[in-house]
């Protein structure tokens, strides 16, 4: 896999925790940052909300149409809550 750079800008106080954490486990800066990120996007992949909706296509401006009508087709007693069920994902 190819390696490419990327700059981004943040607090100068954020970069000095950074290079102090760091140089506490003689690491670099890099590596610090490249762990934080592998790890936050772990953390994200496993939310519901991204696993449910990664792979679901956008949809066309038709389709999306044809839900918003159905939606406001539907009445207050339509709308209303009936069962609850609890999952743990």
């Amino acid at each position: 896999m190819a390696i490419k750079a990327l700059n981004f800008k943040m607090e100068e106080s954020d970069i000095l925790d950074m290079k102090q954490v760091a140089g506490v486990f003689h690491m670099s800066v890099t590596d610090l940052i490249k762990n934080a990120v592998k790890q936050y996007i772990t953390e994200l992949k496993n939310d519901p909300f991204y696993r449910l909706t990664a792979n679901v296509e956008a949809a066309s401006e038709e389709e999306t149409e044809e839900i918003l009508a159905e939606i406001e087709s539907l009445s207050d007693d339509d709308l209303t809550i009936s069962s609850t069920k609890t999952f743990t994902v």
